[in-house]
């Protein structure tokens, strides 16, 4: 018997308070941050120079903070934005304790607000707070996320799909 798997929430679908634990972790690998340091054209040798980083008071290499950023939002998508239309803004993004080569990230985000779009019938507006540790349980990045997600039955993906 054929089941659907996992397509992701809709507008309807969050509360106000509901928290979720993502399920993915992701290790940071030296290669994930030299490559994205190098994509962005961040050239600050603090990203990429082991001399140099060995010089400052963190002794090591540091793990890009904007990669940072981009992996606590990927490890939220598949609890979130499955049926986002457009992020709207990120807010209050705070880095309070390093990320370095070898760290793995684990993320849960709670939802803070929802509304009705004023402008749009087949949307609404979820902002949720997500929140990044290390594997030590450490905080290593927090931020607000407003998007726009579908409402039920009005992503136009959903007909893409494989039957």
């Amino acid at each position: 018997m054929q089941k659907e798997g996992w397509r992701g929430r809709y507008y309807e679908d969050f509360e106000v308070g509901d928290l979720y634990r993502h399920r993915l972790g992701r290790t940071v690998t030296e290669t994930d941050n030299t490559l994205f340091t190098m994509l962005t054209l961040n050239t600050n040798p603090i990203h990429f120079d082991e001399n140099l980083a060995q010089q400052t008071p963190f002794k090591q290499i540091l793990v890009n903070s904007c990669y940072t950023l981009s992996l606590a939002v990927g490890l939220s998508v598949s609890d979130l934005s499955e049926h986002v239309m457009a992020n709207l803004g990120w807010n209050d993004i705070r880095l309070p304790s390093p990320v370095y080569v070898g760290d793995t990230m684990y993320a849960s985000s709670e939802i803070l607000a929802k509304r009705e779009s004023a402008s749009r019938n087949d949307v609404g507006i979820v902002t949720a707070r997500t929140t990044g540790v290390n594997q030590r349980g450490e905080t290593i990045i927090s931020y607000e996320r407003t998007f726009m997600v579908y409402k039920r039955g009005q992503d136009p993906r959903d007909s893409l799909q494989p039957a």
